[in-house]
Order: C-alpha cells, then sequence, then structure tokens
C-alpha cells in the first residue's frame, strides 16, 4: 500500500483550526450532536470484545432499512470510511481494475490509488446535471473490472441517479460479473422518493452507509456494509477481524440508541435540511455569479462560479478564508477545478450559513470590481 494523505483532510477545518472559520460551509453533515440531544445517558457496559460483526440488534436495525436483508448481511465498521477500505482492500489488487464515478468521497478513489490498481473514471458534468453516463460506465468495463463505484445522493453535488440508473448498473455488474458499490451515506436525507438500498436488489450490489453525515454522530465511528454475497461478506469480516476484531461496544451503544429512534429524530432533521437548502437556492438565485444544480439529497451541494478564466481562483479562495471568515470546500478536494465548491448547509447555524454566503458575495463583487 502506498499511502498519501487526501487533500481534503489535509485541508480539514481541524487541520486549520476552528478558530481561524467564522462561518464554517466546508462541513458535509448535520450539526454535531451530543449524548443529550439524542436522549442517551451512558449505562454501566461491561467492555468485553464485541460481536465481531457488530452488535446483533444493530445489525436487525440495519437491515429493517430494506426489505430483503437480514442481520447476517450486515458487517458494522469503524465508519463509511472503514467499510469502503475494507471493500477496496479486500477485492483490489495491482492487477484488478475499478470504474470510478468522479467527483466521489476521497476515499473511494485514494485507497484504490494506494494499493495500484487501475482506475477509469467517469467524470459527472455540471451542464448535463450531473447525471450518470450509463453507457460511458458500459464501454469503461473490462474483463478485469472488479467493482463500479458510486454515491448516492451523491457527496459533493447531492443530486441522486434514477431507479432506472440504478437498476441499470445493477444489471451492468450482473452481466460483467463483477460489483456495483454505492455508498448511501446520504440515503436518509433525501428529500424525494428514497431509492432502494441497493444491496437488496442484487448479491452484486454493495451498500455503504454511516451515521456520520445524516445523523450527525462522526464521533462514534459507527458504518456499515451490507452484501447478500454470503463469500463476499466473510472475506469481509476477515478484513475487519485482522484490521481491528470488533468494534467499540459503547459506540455500537450509541448507534443503536439513535437507530431505535431514527424516525422521529428524521422527521425534525429533514425539514430543517429542506429549509437551509431553500436558503442556498435564494442565495443562487440572486447571486449572478455562482450558479449549482439543485441537491436532491443530503447537506451539501456544489456550486460553480460563473468567472472567467482570468479570475485568480486560489487568491478567491484564500481572501474568503482570510477576510470573510467563509471556509468552503475548494474544488480541488474532488479533482474539479477551484472554480467549483461544495457548500455544506447542514452543519452551520442557519445565521452562520447566511453570514457565509453573504461572505462569499462580497468577496465577488469586489473581485469583479477590481478588475
Amino acid at each position: 500500500m502506498n499511502y498519501a494523505r487526501m487533500v481534503i483532510e489535509k485541508e480539514a477545518p481541524e487541520e486549520y483550526g476552528y478558530d481561524r472559520i467564522r462561518f464554517n460551509l466546508s462541513e458535509s453533515s448535520i450539526a454535531d450532536q451530543r449524548l443529550s440531544d439524542i436522549g442517551f445517558s451512558l449505562p454501566d457496559a461491561t467492555l468485553f470484545y464485541g460481536e465481531h460483526r457488530g452488535d446483533s440488534e444493530l445489525r436487525h436495525l440495519v437491515a429493517a432499512q430494506a426489505s430483503g436483508l437480514s442481520a447476517d448481511q450486515v458487517l458494522i465498521t469503524a465508519g463509511a470510511a472503514g467499510a469502503l477500505f475494507i471493500i477496496a482492500t479486500s477485492l483490489l489488487s495491482e492487477r484488478d481494475h475499478l470504474i470510478v464515478v468522479r467527483p466521489n468521497y476521497a476515499t473511494n478513489i485514494e485507497t484504490p490509488r494506494a494499493i495500484g490498481c487501475q482506475i477509469s473514471y467517469i467524470d459527472l458534468d455540471f451542464d448535463s446535471g450531473f447525471l450518470i453516463d450509463i453507457e460511458a460506465v458500459s464501454r469503461a468495463l473490462r474483463p478485469n473490472t472488479r467493482y463500479i463505484s458510486v454515491t448516492c445522493p451523491h457527496n459533493p453535488t447531492g443530486t441522486m441517479m434514477s431507479g432506472a440508473d440504478l437498476d441499470a448498473l445493477v444489471a451492468l455488474a450482473e452481466r460483467h460479473g463483477c460489483y456495483l458499490l454505492v455508498d448511501e451515506t446520504y440515503r436518509d436525507l433525501s428529500y424525494g422518493a428514497q431509492l432502494p438500498v441497493a444491496a437488496s436488489l442484487s448479491p452484486h450490489a454493495i451498500s455503504v452507509s454511516s451515521l456520520s453525515k445524516a445523523y450527525g454522530i462522526p464521533g462514534i465511528r459507527i458504518g456499515w456494509l451490507v452484501t447478500r454475497d454470503a463469500s463476499l461478506y466473510e472475506r469481509f469480516l476477515a478484513a475487519k477481524e485482522q484490521i481491528g476484531i470488533c468494534g467499540s461496544v459503547i459506540d455500537e451503544l450509541v448507534a443503536r440508541r439513535m437507530l431505535e429512534h431514527r424516525t422521529g429524530f428524521l422527521e425534525k432533521v429533514l425539514p430543517d435540511m429542506s429549509h437551509r437548502r431553500d436558503i442556498v437556492q435564494a442565495w443562487i438565485d440572486r447571486e449572478p455569479l455562482a450558479e449549482w444544480v439543485r441537491p436532491q439529497g443530503g447537506v451539501v451541494g456544489f456550486a460553480r462560479l460563473a468567472v472567467d478564466s482570468n479570475f485568480d481562483l486560489d487568491l478567491f479562495h484564500r481572501r474568503l478564508l482570510d477576510e470573510q471568515g467563509t471556509y468552503v470546500g475548494p474544488g480541488h478536494w474532488f479533482e474539479m477545478s477551484k472554480r467549483y465548491f461544495r457548500i455544506g448547509y447542514g452543519w452551520p447555524t442557519e445565521e452562520e450559513l447566511i453570514g457565509g454566503l453573504q461572505g462569499v458575495s462580497t468577496l465577488l463583487r469586489e473581485a469583479n470590481a477590481g478588475r
């Protein structure tokens, strides 16, 4: 493994220092929750080795989110990142090939690069609404393709594929004898109808999710992967056992509490996040130098600056933080131009969100006037 630090982590707010940031629009989750926010206090739990697959009740709660799944098909992992690492290191070698729909969550790219496998990128296009080109995915398939990697709802754009496109990708994986990996971390924050859990559709589909983004508890490091392929599950379980044997029994207790009350929690969160999305939309509508594809899920959108090629993007992002105190996720986090930036509208307060967006507009006006 030839590890390299991910840019998105090197430039994360906790690396810069939160004291430098007044309006933090770079986060990709809802606001961080306290134990008291979710009505939980730590019991006098026995700190034993937990179940290697993850707490059985927790796995049942995850499986219950889709018809046709069982707890034995759910593996609890150290966040979605842990699930993605297990999948990549279990399925890929330097002799294998991977298809990644890009932009994508950084782990879906950097771990395969560290392995040294061949990667084909299917790049999403702003002017096409960030829709997946199914035919391009099909053309990219090779005899040694092990899996196709997508996120839905998409990070960083917040867009969603259609049910027909999901079915088409599953069919491609089945015909080719490879897997379809769907990172579904934002699925519970879909503003319209949710897509099915991909793993429920076929043994050739693998689903990954977590409690970090939609539930605001990244500190417990709980995620999961789901597969109906029993032999593949055993391989993933072997990887988990060799990495850390089992998860934290305390983390899994908190996760159980959250999922036991997920319906009531989401009933409060979804309207709030939809309202915040409308705040950003109203800003986009009156800001002539910014545009986006309206997100359909999650708490992030990928805005594009409507500026010409002479506009100094590096200077813009530096001044945005240094002078306006506004921090966004610049496009290079996702191997895109800095003309793009991710707006996280779920983590800041509503006032901070509005203040951060005003900071972007102020700097755009100044930069435009100075040219």
